[in-house]
């Protein structure tokens, strides 16, 4: 079966929504985080790390999600494994860097040392224990770990299945984006006072963009009649949106920036489709197509002309958005507070290519620029700095709407169908909760 059959056969019969209501104490109460921590956080595929960042035997990254840590680590067999972050002693958090290279795992408080397939090769006094000296028994806790994508997954259930079977058709989509051959030159979280599925929801729908993100409609097409959507068995969605044109919404078809710059970067002449600005796409297709190969881009070879244009976009179950471009691809991700539902972590971080000989990130569409080389990580909260001025706008209103999530007069989403996936999402949680699983993705 190929991949356009297996999307046929994992694409919800529509209409298919049951209609689940949206009420505010989705995103405020405290009793319903704690549900959800429990039935969906604890038993689905999270991306805990790049595998670059464990390149070595030793190599250590934690990564935090709700009141959890969770320790990956490669090992001297080169295999990667992943441990929840805890001392099996008495309950000391082990590693409380982000990264490391730590051959040996030392607790700090009574010096119990772990080697990196989580074993217990030394403890204080071994003889003075009366059930046994704990070396080779009282290990750290190991929990599914696996790679993908470039990517480090761990997941709390010790029943997961594999991530190649949690994406589904969605694994097949992506692997034409070389995504594991690409680095990490924005590496952002920020502190957001929203619960983290406002944010999902906004990932979740388009209907937003001709009002708030009006720059874009320069170079992207915002019509939904002009937009793709998808949704999956899975959870997962995708949607396509054309690239490299004015959208009907801007009013004005004319040719301006960023789009006029890409234009030249591809040595085409904005002059030439003053009356032809629809044409533009597929001279970008045809151009990216030609040159391309020719300045090392060679991951184009693997990608269809859309793909070289078009933004898809990706949600994936619950919290992983990621908008792939021929230029790279972004990842918007927010993730539970540990105490507060009216809080979140947002992360959004951006990938480019490796490309033989090149240097500088310069990628016009996103504002992305400097040195192609990994970025430190940049933690701040909403308000202190920019987190990309789409990022900024998307966050603006996500404070704003939780505030109204609050009142007696907010029961329920009144969706477009445009908005579908954002009422899908909440069936899937909805499912989760209630310990019903979507369907099988293999």
């Amino acid at each position: 079966m190929n991949i356009a059959e297996k999307t046929a056969a994992e694409l919800v019969k529509e209409p298919l929504l049951r209609g689940d209501p949206m009420s505010g104490e989705r995103y405020h109460d405290h009793a319903f985080m704690a549900q959800e921590w429990e039935a969906m956080w604890t038993k689905v595929w999270h991306i805990g790390a790049l595998t670059a960042q464990l390149e070595n035997p030793g190599d250590v990254v934690t990564h935090d999600i709700g009141r959890e840590s969770i320790l990956m680590t490669r090992g001297e067999d080169g295999v990667i494994r992943a441990y929840y972050n805890v001392c099996p002693h008495r309950g000391n958090r082990l590693v409380r860097v982000e990264e490391a290279h730590l051959p040996k795992i030392v607790c700090s408080y009574h010096g119990w040392t772990f080697d990196s397939k989580g074993q217990l090769r030394q403890a204080q006094n071994p003889e003075d224990f009366p059930q046994g000296n704990p070396c080779g028994k009282r290990n750290l806790k190991e929990i599914p770990c696996e790679t993908w994508g470039g990517f480090v997954w761990f997941n709390m259930d010790p029943d997961a299945t594999s991530v190649r079977d949690y994406l589904g058709v969605v694994a097949d989509q992506l692997a034409v984006y070389d995504m594991e051959n690409m680095v990490r030159v924005q590496y952002m979280t920020v502190e957001v006072e929203c619960n983290w599925k406002v944010i999902q929801d906004n990932f979740n729908e388009s209907y937003h963009l001709p009002t708030l993100h009006t720059e874009l409609n320069s170079m992207i097409e915002d019509d939904y009649r002009e937009t793709v959507f998808e949704l999956y068995q899975s959870g997962h969605n995708r949607m396509q949106m054309k690239g490299g044109l004015p959208a009907y919404s801007a009013g004005s078809q004319t040719i301006q920036e960023p789009l006029a710059e890409i234009m030249k970067e591809w040595e085409l002449d904005p002059q030439d489709f003053v009356d032809k600005p629809r044409e533009i796409r597929l001279a970008l297709q045809q151009q990216k197509r030609r040159l391309g190969p020719k300045r090392g881009n060679v991951h184009y070879d693997k990608l269809s002309d859309d793909q070289l244009t078009d933004f898809h976009h990706y949600t994936l179950f619950p919290n992983l958005s990621l908008t792939m471009s021929a230029e790279g691809f972004q990842i918007l991700r927010p993730q539970p507070h540990p105490k507060d539902p009216e809080k979140c972590y947002f992360d959004h971080w951006f990938f480019v290519p490796k490309v033989p000989g090149r240097e500088e990130v310069a990628y016009s569409a996103a504002g992305i620029g400097g040195k192609l080389e990994p970025a430190e990580h940049d933690v701040f909260k909403h308000g202190e700095k920019s987190a990309g001025f789409v990022a900024d706008q998307d966050l603006s209103i996500a404070v704003g709407q939780q505030l109204g999530f609050h009142s007696r007069a907010y029961d329920d989403a009144y969706l477009s169908h445009q908005e579908r996936r954002v009422r899908r999402f909440h069936e899937v949680l909805n499912d989760y909760l209630a310990k019903r699983r979507p369907a099988s993705t293999s």
